[in-house]
């Protein structure tokens, strides 16, 4: 049987989702909590990785384990989960799916939030840039209409990377203002390495009038990553959703 877990984490003290040598990650934790309690090694595939910093209130992964859990079943588990696994990381569900389903290539679109705060909140020190500059929000809008749409982002992909497309649809992007917190929020079907980042730094450049609309236009259509703003810290963004066609999910009962 295969199964999604449906995962919150706080990646402050993480190097990332991707399990590797001589650093801490979520994967290994969640990997090394379920070989434990299902007293088999377990290895988990996630629906993207983040970087080390990233937080996420839903990221799922999948894993195969022979024994067909009931609902009871399955709640049992995530609670003893949740006991074993660090406060930082906390499991929201786990949902039988269909044997193919992959927990990355059946994902059809993503969702994140970056979060920056303009009054200084020792709070917040690690879920959200500190950010005092006042910028123009409407300008920062106008901006981010012009990433709506399939289009080459090369110029906000992390360099090196191995990819074989830069294309991504971006479904929104808008940033809100909450009293003293600026949001923005951007969905899309997939996303490049340090993309989300870069959009926003990019962005901010955009608030502050050290580039404008026009430069924006240049830029995406440049494609080269030098030509855009340096990438925001880590610690302001969130993965929030992650969603999937109802087809891969097997109902209770079935």
């Amino acid at each position: 049987m295969r199964y999604f877990i449906d995962i919150a984490y706080d990646g402050t003290f993480y190097h990332g989702w991707q399990r590797q040598p001589n650093s801490i990650t979520v994967q290994e934790e969640l990997e090394k909590a379920l070989s434990t309690l299902l007293r088999t090694d377990v290895v988990v595939t996630g629906a993207g990785r983040t970087d080390a910093g990233v937080h996420a209130t839903q990221l799922f992964a999948h894993f195969d384990f022979e024994e067909k859990y009931s609902q009871e079943d399955l709640d049992q588990l995530g609670f003893r989960l949740n006991r074993f696994l660090p406060q930082a990381i906390a499991v929201n569900q786990l949902i039988p799916v269909n044997a193919e389903a992959h927990a990355r290539f059946d994902a059809t679109e993503r969702s994140y939030a970056y979060f920056i705060h303009q009054k200084k909140n020792p709070f917040l020190v690690n879920q959200s840039y500190f950010f005092e500059a006042e910028v123009k929000l409407e300008l920062m809008n106008e901006a981010a209409k012009l990433l709506l749409g399939r289009q080459d982002f090369k110029c906000f992909s992390r360099s090196n990377t191995d990819v074989k497309t830069y294309l991504c649809d971006i479904k929104e992007a808008f940033w809100i203002r909450e009293e003293d917190r600026l949001v923005f929020k951007i969905t899309a079907d997939r996303f490049l390495r340090n993309m989300v980042r870069a959009v926003v730094g990019t962005l901010l450049d955009v608030g502050l009038q050290r580039t404008s609309i026009n430069d924006l236009k240049e830029i995406i259509a440049g494609g080269e990553r030098s030509e855009a703003g340096a990438s925001a810290p880590a610690h302001g963004l969130f993965l929030t959703a992650v969603r999937y066609p109802e087809k891969i999910f097997i109902p209770y009962g079935r």
